[in-house]
């Protein structure tokens, strides 16, 4: 496979741009990825592709009218072509008054974004990761369904005001659904590395749920205990974190208006950004050349930060935000009680004694007296923005769980729900656990279990 674009590559394709440029700010950015999918589904692969993508896209600006443009042709002379259409661009179209010119020269964290092994795997790699998930599934006489995906490569951003930043990164995703005659079953995780995905012991899950939702009851709809699996709290805490957009904050229509400075969910849980967090897909710097930063957005249940883009963040005098994306949500007791539970510092596992908390999913199922085990939510949409009400359903693995034991398995539920209180409802939870969800991409979040979970209605599958 050809090599990613180097760090010298980028700083000389930056140097025929700025030498191109006429415009009072120009700013470019270089995307090199390389990698691919191998999707499957009837336990057989139906899709496996590889490609290569490089594209180079330039900003210009001439006072508060700027425009941009993208090429795939990184030849010297395709270089000077879009600066030249980006200036163009940017000669009529009108003043933009939320323009802000390009960051100067900026810090960088150096993070581990890169493994090798990933950027390794190609077509043949995959498929053989993949033949262990078909071959369990047939062998259980289920269905197998799925994707399989590996990319390397490297970004890289600077303004010719001395902006320049270059990163190279790898990433990587196998989640699978595991398919009997009336149930299912799904697991799935994220990392750098690709070897940090445990394919059989992933499928093996999915089976599992498949075999023991089998033949599955139907409770009525209600109120009920339920413990959340980590992909299902991300089906929680994602909208959460959206709704602390600083603009939508001051301009009253967030449902968090208000509220900053205030606690808005349990007091014993912590959301922080961890973009070196060595499980979680964290980048030095985002699509402005924003350094990554490390701070609580809630701390002890408290909102105390804002995601602030560059202009709402100048509007009012304060430091813009980077990014949501790497997110860790970590919990305590303040009375402890003898059981045990762990929170990551600066990457570790620590562990201490704590009362609500577990250290894995099984010892919250072994602590609960009766309740409905969630594997995962789809199908996600907004019912009240105001307080933040949302529907959805379960899927791919539905159960009760009574007197510390998994159940019979149940159809699935339609919900409607608010992370605001649901997220002040819980009964105890786990340490941070990989959370790889269809909305957002992974975090570390914990199994919780949650009281009085609004089931509206039953599914019929």
């Amino acid at each position: 496979m050809p090599e990613p674009m180097s760090r010298a590559e980028f700083a000389r394709i930056a140097e025929i741009a700025f030498q191109a440029a006429t415009g009072e700010q120009t700013f470019v950015s270089v995307s090199d990825e390389q990698g691919g999918t191998t999707r499957f589904a009837n336990n057989q692969v139906s899709q496996n592709v590889h490609i290569r993508r490089q594209s180079l896209t330039v900003s210009a600006a001439f006072g508060r009218r700027h425009g941009r443009a993208s090429t795939t042709e990184l030849t010297d002379a395709g270089i000077r072509a879009v600066v030249a259409a980006a200036e163009e661009l940017a000669r009529v179209a009108p003043e933009d008054p939320e323009y802000l010119p390009p960051l100067g020269p900026q810090n960088y964290p150096r993070l581990a974004s890169h493994r090798p092994e990933t950027a390794a795997a190609g077509p043949s790699d995959r498929i053989e990761r993949v033949r262990i998930a078909v071959e369990a599934c047939r062998a259980a006489r289920m269905q197998a369904a799925g994707a399989m995906e590996a990319y390397a490569g490297s970004v890289g951003i600077a303004a010719a005001g001395g902006l320049f930043a270059f990163e190279a990164r790898t990433r990587c995703q196998f989640t699978v659904t595991a398919t009997a005659s009336d149930s299912s079953g799904w697991a799935g995780d994220a990392s750098r590395s690709v070897d940090d995905l445990d394919v059989a012991v992933l499928t093996q899950r999915a089976i599992d749920k498949a075999r023991a939702s089998a033949s599955p009851t139907e409770l009525p709809p209600g109120r009920y205990s339920v413990l959340l699996e980590p992909a299902a709290v991300a089906g929680l805490v994602g909208p959460l974190m959206s709704a602390m957009d600083a603009r939508s904050y001051h301009r009253g229509t967030s449902a968090l208006r208000g509220r900053l400075g205030e606690r808005i969910i349990d007091e014993r849980l912590t959301l922080r950004n961890r973009p070196d967090h060595p499980s979680l897909l964290g980048a030095a710097f985002n699509g402005e050349g924003l350094s990554a930063d490390y701070h609580a957005w809630i701390e002890s249940g408290v909102l105390r930060r804002l995601n602030y883009d560059r202009f709402t963040a100048m509007e009012h005098g304060v430091q813009p935000s980077a990014d949501l994306d790497a997110a860790v949500l970590e919990g305590r007791e303040e009375a402890p009680r003898g059981a045990r539970a762990a929170h990551f510092d600066e990457g570790r596992a620590v562990e201490g004694r704590s009362g609500g908390a577990a250290d894995l999913l099984e010892e919250l199922i072994a602590s609960t007296k009766r309740g409905i085990l969630v594997t995962n939510f789809w199908y996600i949409r907004p019912v009240n923005a105001t307080d933040l009400t949302l529907t959805g359903m379960t899927r791919d693995g539905l159960f009760l769980v009574e007197d510390g034991r998994i159940g019979p398995g149940l159809l699935n539920f339609r919900w409607h729900d608010s992370p605001l209180r649901a997220l002040n409802a819980i009964e105890a939870f786990t340490r941070p656990l990989d959370a790889v969800s269809w909305e957002r991409d992974k975090m570390m979040l914990p199994a919780l279990r949650v009281g009085d979970f609004n089931f509206s209605s039953v599914t019929r599958f």
